[in-house]
This record gives structure tokens, sequence and C-alpha cells, in this order.
């Protein structure tokens, strides 16, 4: 908010935004700057009630405050004639029913959280952190990246292509959403069951979140590639320009999302096992050091029209790291269940 608030211009202008772009940026950030502690605490709030026994509450909030963006763009945008003002009070809106939603759980029957006395807080604060570092990067590499995208983009191509990376990002946004559901759902239940030494639950979890992740990144990987201006169409009224370029655009990238649900699922997996280290390597690579690597040289090396390759080339390196490391962790409690 004080990034926002106090630095307005120069904060957009390091994002990449130009004095076009400027303008539209500030107009759609003005509602969405009073909803910013609600996007982090619906995020918390989230987690606290999947571990306390109501996921639902939780799926319902979610849904409900995503239906309403939803319609809120449309209803705005067009119907109010608010134009990109519209669809960022959408958004903001969207963050305080989530927020009120999910407050609910704590006058109900099933809540079994309270305020306590902390023990060992700073030792507790240290392993948190650890522990949640590479769960926060993946987060934080939505906006790592999109800086360095932002400003090839804009360095090599132009607005258009920029309209068509606006839509990758939203697209991006809706894969990993749905990826952090697989890996926050099996999540509880691996480190559960791992406290308690039942294994063999552990695989089972696995088996049927590495289902999911296939499924998921098989339906976005698909769905993109085959109707690239359908996606287009869907999140922006482009410009004949815009469509003439995006298909090119989406299938080359649409393919790193075949990879995308694994990575992120990979991330909650070695978390869950006490593994801080594989996951939080794994989140740098992919957020910051390769991502940032292969956006940088791919253009000068390569040509600027293969920037688009950098997410797959970054996504199919994790993935082999994280199927590495997962099929050695998951040896070692199949070895631990023999040995029991």
């Amino acid at each position: 908010m004080i990034g926002i608030g106090l630095f307005n211009e120069p904060f957009f202008r390091f994002f990449g935004a130009d004095d076009e772009l400027l303008v539209l940026v500030q107009k759609y950030l003005t509602p969405i700057f009073f909803a910013i502690p609600c996007c982090v605490f619906s995020n918390i709030l989230s987690a606290y009630l999947r571990n306390d026994g109501n996921p639902a509450l939780a799926t319902k909030a979610v849904i409900t405050a995503g239906i309403f963006n939803a319609f809120g763009d449309y209803f705005c945008v067009f119907k109010l004639n608010m134009g990109i003002l519209g669809a960022g009070l959408a958004t903001a809106v969207g963050q305080y029913i989530a927020i009120v939603i999910m407050l609910t759980h704590f006058i109900t029957k099933k809540n079994t959280l309270r305020f306590v006395k902390p023990v060992c807080a700073a030792n507790k604060l240290k392993d948190i952190t650890v522990t949640g570092f590479s769960t926060g990067i993946t987060d934080l590499a939505i906006g790592i990246i999109g800086i360095l995208f932002n400003r090839q983009i804009m360095k090599y191509f132009g607005p258009d292509a920029l309209a068509v990376y606006g839509v990758i990002t939203q697209i991006t946004v809706f894969a990993q959403c749905l990826a952090y559901g697989s890996g926050q759902a099996a999540q509880p239940i691996i480190s559960q069951n791992y406290g308690a030494g039942q294994y063999g639950r552990i695989k089972e979890c696995l088996k049927y979140g590495l289902y999911t992740c296939a499924g998921m990144g098989l339906f976005w990987a698909l769905s993109v590639t085959l109707f690239p201006n359908a996606f287009v169409k869907f999140f922006m009224n482009p410009t004949p320009p815009v469509l003439e370029i995006a298909p090119g655009i989406l299938r080359i990238y649409g393919i790193s999302y075949l990879f995308l649900p694994f990575n992120l699922f990979a991330t909650y997996y070695f978390q869950a096992l006490m593994r801080p280290v594989i996951s939080m390597s794994a989140s740098l690579a992919r957020g910051a050091i390769i991502s940032g690597i292969m956006i940088t040289i791919l253009p000068i090396i390569f040509g600027a029209e293969n920037i688009w390759f950098a997410m797959l080339i970054t996504e199919t390196l994790v993935a082999a790291f994280h199927l590495f490391y997962m099929v050695r962790c998951t040896k070692q409690l199949t070895a631990t269940i023999a040995t029991v």
C-alpha cells in the first residue's frame, strides 16, 4: 500500500508501464489499493479454514468472490461504462466478499481456533518462514516474471504484444489457482500422515495429486493451443493486430501449462515432508533465476520472437528437478514402510 500510495508513478513505471499505459494502470488500481489487505488476509484465512476442518467454506468464499469478479467485470465495464476502473472495482469488491464469507467460520461451532500466548515464538517464526518461503516465491514469481516480460515486450514488440501477454497473465492466474487448490488440499493430508508415520497414505495422496495435475496440465495446454483467440476475446475486446499475433504467442507459451500444475503441487508436497530446501531451490529457479535468464538471453541470442519459449524451458527444467527429488523422497518413504 505504501508503494502504490506514495510512489505511484515510479512504482508503475518500474513494472513496465509507459505514458499511455500509466493512465490505465492508475485507474485500475485505485479501488484495488483499498483491497490490498483483503488480498493478503483472504489467503491466510483460507489456510486457517482448511486446517480447522472447514475447507468447504474457504472454497465457497473463493468461488463466490470469483463469480462476482467475473460478473462485476462485465457489469461495471460494459453496462456502467466505467472502463478499466470498473474492472478494478469488481476485483476489489470480490476480495471483500471472500473475507466476509470466511470470517463467518469464527462464529460457528466448527471453529477450534483461539488466541493463545506463543511459546518459543522466534523459533516457530523461523521454521514457518523457512517452510513457507517457497510458496511465497511462487506468488512473487508472478510479479517478478511480469516485470521482466513487460520490459522485454515493450522493448522488442510494443503494446499489442503486451496486450496478449496480459491475457496470458490472466490464464496463468486461473491455472495457478487450480494448482494451488490441489497442493493446498494435499498438504495437510500429507503433513498429518507424515507426522503419524503413515507413509502408505502419503503415497496414495501423491498418486491422486499427480493424476489431478496431469489432467489440469493437459486441459490448460490443449485449451490455449487449440483455441488461442477464444481466450483473447474472452478477456478483452481485441483489435485486428492483436488477433493476428495472439495465436502464435499463446500456442508457444501455452505448452508450458503442461508442467505448471505439477511444479506448484510439488512445492506443497516437499513442504509437507519438511524438505524446505528442495522446494525453496525450485521456487527460486522457477520464479527468478531460470525464468529471468531465459527472458533476458533468448531474445538476444535467438531473436525477439523466441522470448515466448522462456517459460516452457523454465517449467520443463524445474519439472525435471522436482521429479528427480520426488522419486528420491518417495523411495525413502517406501524403504521406511518396508523396514516397519
